[in-house]
This record gives C-alpha cells, sequence and structure tokens, in this order.
C-alpha cells in the first residue's frame, strides 16, 4: 500500500439477517446462523463535493405537487387482479414469494400472456432456466406469444438497460435471489446483492412508471429469503400457498399500497397450468361427507368475499398420559380455548381425549367467527351426533360461554343461502339486524347452552 492511501474498510455481513461484524465470525450473533459471513468492500466514498439540487428535486408543497394518472389497469386474470386490488398500478413493485414448485412461474407466465393477448409487451427476465426450458413449459401452458420477451440474464444494470430500451408494458424477474450487481463483489443471492439489486430496479420502475414482478424464493421456515429490507421496499407482497402434493393453490395478500391486504385469489393446478376457482365454496364443499359426526361448515371471510368452508373434529379417548391437541388450517391457541370453553360451560369431558381438527382444501381460518362452528364440530364429534347437513354455524364464543356478533353477516348469510343451505345459527344480536329478503331459516342464540340445546336436543336436530 502506498504511503499515504487509506486503507480500506472490510466489513463481514451475514447473508441470512444482515449483520455487521468488523471480523468474520462462525455463528452470527444476529440469527445464530452457522458459516453465514461474507465479506464486503464498501464502495468508494471519494472526494466530497458541495451537493446541488435541482429543480425537480427542490420540495414542494404538496397541493403544488404535480397530478399523474397512474390509473390501473387488470391484468386478465381476475384471481390475480382481485388480490392486486384491482389490477397493477403503473411504476408498483410486485413480490412474488412462495415454496419450489408451488407455481410462481407458472403464474408469471400466465400473467405475461395475459398482457400479451391485450396488445401490451412484457419482458421476462430469468436467472434461473434457459431460454429452452422456458419455452417448453410456455407451450404447455399455451402461454408462447410473440408480444413477451424473453433474456437469461442476471446483471441487474443489463436488465434496466435492456427494459430502457425495450419500454415494455411490464418486466417481469425470476427470481431476485439470482440477480448481480457489477459494483458488489459478494456472490447472488447474498443479502448485500438482493438488497441493492432490488433497490435498482425499483428506482427505474417508479422513474420510468414501468411495473416489476419479482419472484422470491422462501426459507424453511416459510419466510421471505433475502433481507427483510426487500418486503419493506415493494409495493406489494404475494405469498404463493398450498401443498404440492394438493390441487389447490392460495394466492394471499401480504402487503399491498394501493389495496386491502385482506383479499385471497385461488387456483387448481392442473397439466396445462393454473385454473381460476370463482367459486371456491363449492370446491371446498364438494367432497364433503354428510351425516357424519364432526363435520360442520362456517362461512368465513376473506377480504370482500365470503367462502364457506368444512371445519372437521375428530374427539377419541387416549391412550397416552397426556391428551393430544392438533390444529390444521385454524389457530392452535384458539382451539385450546374453545375446547376449555366447551368443557366447563358445556359440561363435556375433554380431558382425556385427544382432539384434531381440520379445516378442508387448505384453508386456513384466522378470524373468530369460525369459533360457533369449531364448538359445534368438537362437539358433535364427542357426542357422535352428526350435525344436519343444511346447517351452517356463525359466531365468535367468548370465555363466559356467551355468543358474540361478527361482521359482514348478511354477505355470509346470503353466500349460504346461494349453496342451498336452509338453515343458519348465529348470534342474536347479528339475527337482529339481518336485511330482509333472506328465505333461508335464521336461528339466533346468545349462550354456548342454546347452541347445544339447539344441536342436540330438539327434534329436527
Amino acid at each position: 500500500m502506498a504511503f499515504g492511501e487509506k486503507k480500506i474498510k472490510i466489513i463481514h455481513r451475514c447473508r441470512e439477517c444482515g449483520y455487521e461484524s468488523g471480523k468474520w465470525l462462525g455463528r452470527c450473533p444476529g440469527c445464530g446462523a452457522w458459516e453465514s459471513f461474507i465479506e464486503e468492500k464498501p464502495p468508494n466514498a471519494g472526494g466530497a463535493s458541495p451537493l446541488v439540487l435541482s429543480e425537480d428535486e427542490r420540495p414542494l408543497p404538496l397541493s403544488a405537487s404535480p397530478d399523474h394518472d397512474y390509473a390501473r389497469w387488470p391484468v386478465g386474470i381476475e384471481e390475480l387482479d382481485r388480490v392486486l386490488g384491482g389490477g397493477i398500478v403503473p411504476g408498483s413493485v410486485i413480490l412474488i414469494g412462495g415454496e419450489p414448485g408451488i407455481g410462481k412461474s407458472t403464474l408469471l407466465l400466465h400473467l405475461l400472456a395475459s398482457l400479451a393477448d391485450q396488445d401490451k409487451t412484457a419482458l421476462y427476465v430469468s436467472g434461473e432456466e434457459s431460454a429452452h426450458q422456458i419455452k417448453l413449459r410456455a407451450k404447455r401452458l399455451n402461454a408462447v406469444r410473440d408480444r413477451v420477451l424473453l433474456a437469461t440474464i442476471n446483471e441487474v444494470e443489463k436488465i434496466i438497460a435492456m427494459t430502457e430500451e425495450t419500454r415494455p408494458a411490464l418486466l417481469a424477474v425470476d427470481s431476485v435471489q439470482t440477480l448481480v450487481c457489477a459494483d458488489l463483489a459478494s456472490a447472488p443471492g447474498t443479502v448485500s446483492q438482493v438488497r441493492d439489486s432490488s433497490h435498482k430496479l425499483l428506482e427505474m420502475a417508479k422513474r420510468r412508471h414501468i411495473p416489476v414482478v419479482l419472484v422470491g424464493h422462501v426459507t424453511k421456515d416459510g419466510a421471505l429469503a433475502g433481507p427483510k429490507l426487500l418486503e419493506h421496499m415493494v409495493d406489494t407482497v404475494l405469498y404463493f400457498e398450498g401443498d404440492r402434493s394438493h390441487a389447490f393453490r392460495i394466492l394471499r395478500t401480504v402487503k399491498n399500497r394501493f389495496g386491502s391486504t385482506n383479499e385471497i385469489g385461488v387456483f387448481e393446478m392442473k397439466e396445462e397450468g393454473l385454473a381460476e376457482i370463482k367459486n371456491p365454496s363449492e370446491i371446498f364443499l364438494a367432497e364433503r361427507p354428510l351425516n357424519e359426526p364432526g363435520s360442520v361448515v362456517a362461512p368465513i371471510m376473506e377480504g370482500t368475499r365470503p367462502i364457506l368452508v368444512e371445519i372437521q373434529a375428530l374427539v377419541s379417548p387416549t391412550n397416552l398420559g397426556t391428551a393430544r391437541r392438533t390444529s390444521l388450517g385454524a389457530d392452535h391457541q384458539r382451539l385450546a380455548l374453545l375446547t376449555a370453553v366447551l368443557e366447563k360451560k358445556g359440561g363435556f369431558d375433554m380431558y382425556g381425549h385427544d382432539i384434531f381438527l381440520n379445516v378442508a382444501g387448505g384453508i386456513r381460518v384466522d378470524e373468530p367467527a369460525a369459533d360457533l362452528g369449531i364448538v359445534a364440530a368438537l362437539a358433535s364429534s364427542r357426542r357422535e351426533r352428526p350435525i344436519a347437513a343444511d346447517t351452517v354455524l356463525c359466531g365468535e364464543v367468548g370465555l363466559a360461554g356467551e355468543v358474540r356478533a361478527v361482521g359482514h353477516i348478511d354477505i355470509r348469510v346470503r353466500e349460504a343461502q346461494r349453496l342451498g343451505f336452509t338453515r343458519i345459527i348465529l348470534p342474536e344480536n347479528n339475527r337482529e339486524r339481518l336485511p330482509k329478503g333472506i328465505s333461508l331459516e335464521v336461528v339466533g342464540i346468545r349462550s354456548l347452552h342454546e347452541l347445544l340445546h339447539i344441536l342436540f336436543t330438539e327434534k329436527n336436530s
């Protein structure tokens, strides 16, 4: 090193969580990962020079800021438009995450083909597959279009230059973990590469008003791989959920600056690709066993969409010292709470029994409106008494055994009526506020005792 030359400081950064250290460490103090530190050289600061703001960079009053028409445009896939809030906003950055093989690239090809059918040019950049592999999958999905431009590179500077030259209606990158910045010496997929590459694409999207769709991998814990900052940078985060051995896929909104975060899209994976499920209630109830103990139908809300799901419960004596409590599709703590309420307020002996709860179809139920259905399924299985197949239950159950009102009750009731159910059991406060025009029988209850009396004592149960 020449005399007077400043020594370059090396930074060691954890590729899992971004923790910085002045020296290499075997285990990260931030996240506990082993062998995760990599070397990074800070960018050259150069000589300090006074900053001069241009006219476009000077702050303005909010009322004097220019107005732009950034009206969103539909992509042509109804379920995807639903989770996006009605379509894509120009200049937005969308991140789609999911497990390997779940269908992220398939959904992306369907999206690009739909845009091409609307005479919009789309640029598809892949750093994971060759052009031949992508062409084969596109043929199988019937997604080969002349307006879909394909490039298999991963240098982010070349991707931006290509976008500036072709000016597509949308840029799709698969995946963000393969991107590389030329001014960084670290390997693809590291924290610094993902962060800086995403930042450059974000800056380009806002400057040129070109929407960008990024595909991201997830970790073993189900979270998006890379720094958490990535989710904060983008405008919309979508998670593609489902079991690869199961036909149904659920596209869920986790973050959306331009719409609701409560919407979901439902797809079915077929040989020719993803097919939209526009009536998910009918699909989830198609294989429901009739007149079987422990099977109950409950209406839940996913954003503005009502969905009728089957809640299954199995209560059986245990041969072990400690009874098991297993829940799939519903919160485990909520199951424990409702089991305790049923035992304390309903007089059921649940202590020496294993309890298994399942929401059929891969749907996850997070709202308390399903409490009444869960309690009814548990009681039905425990007493070996089936609940009438034409009955739907909806309501929240409190610790005192009271049944509380829930929101959007009119939408839930009309969905049950549309699917042919003839009776719904719901909170009394909801029954009093129902609009006119409801043809099915509405039964209002105030407590858990009333529910058990109606289900197991009345003649029509």
